[in-house]
């Protein structure tokens, strides 16, 4: 089970976040970090509480930190969209990697299809005793043996999980999961906040209307439609923020997804 850090330097946040997880669980889990965004403090609280795993994404590892993960007893797990990075990361000495395909939802850091990408980087791995997990369009059974058939040791799953019960996601947005079975690569939201990180979205109205927006035009100059309380801190939500609507989010911003 993995658990994500906070996208702000709140290691304070991120150290309740830890104490609240071992209290449901006497499992090992791990956090997922995203390196595109300010990340040094709170890495330093997840190897202060020693949590199991660090899954890093959208940046490279340094072998410094990977030495600071270990020295501290925390396994690293970067997830890797490219043949490349698998490489620069096999090459580090991580302790498994993560193959993310382009047909994963959310933000995806690759182009290559998971069915070519995977079986290459287990030929790549080779003898190396680093576990390749398959990610992207996994949703069932079937796709889990499929994966195992290319060479994963296991699979990595998250849009199949935001419908359940358990998921902090609005209902209208589950419902939303359920409805439709479209989707679409783009860029459209969020191009402010994480200029060159494209992702996988549904094929809403909403969406089909806008998906056409110049270049040029982004978040930071459209209107506010909506608040939500996200890690703790109120914030507004302008159209083509890209913010998934948990269930604080209030006015627009739901039905705009």
């Amino acid at each position: 089970m993995f658990i994500v850090s906070s996208s702000l330097e709140s290691p304070e946040y991120v150290k309740e976040l830890i104490k609240k997880t071992r209290k449901l669980t006497d499992k090992p889990f791990g956090i997922g970090v995203i390196l595109a965004f300010p990340h040094k403090e709170n890495i330093k609280a997840i190897l202060e509480e020693k949590v199991a795993v660090l899954q890093l994404y959208w940046g490279e590892c340094s072998k410094e930190l990977l030495v600071e993960a270990h020295n501290a007893g925390v396994k690293v797990v970067p997830q890797v969209g490219s043949f490349e990075e698998a490489e620069k990361a096999i090459n580090m000495g991580v302790d498994a990697i993560i193959v993310q395909g382009r047909e994963a939802g959310g933000h995806v850091i690759g182009q290559d299809a998971l069915v070519s990408l995977l079986p290459r980087v287990v030929d790549l791995v080779g003898d190396h005793d680093i576990p390749v997990i398959a990610a992207g369009a996994i949703v069932d059974a079937r796709g889990y043996v499929a994966a195992l058939a290319l060479g994963a040791k296991g699979i990595c799953m998250g849009t199949r999980f935001l419908a359940t019960h358990e998921s902090y996601a609005h209902p209208m947005y589950k419902q939303k999961l359920i409805e439709l079975d479209t989707t679409e690569y783009t860029d459209v939201f969020g191009r402010a906040r994480w200029p060159g990180a494209p992702h996988r979205v549904l094929q809403t109205p909403f969406f089909c209307d806008w998906k056409s927006l110049p270049a040029q035009e982004n978040e930071s100059n459209q209107p506010i439609i909506g608040r939500s309380i996200i890690h703790g801190v109120e914030k507004e939500i302008r159209r083509f923020a890209g913010t998934v609507p948990n269930p604080t989010t209030t006015a627009e911003v739901v039905a705009a997804v």
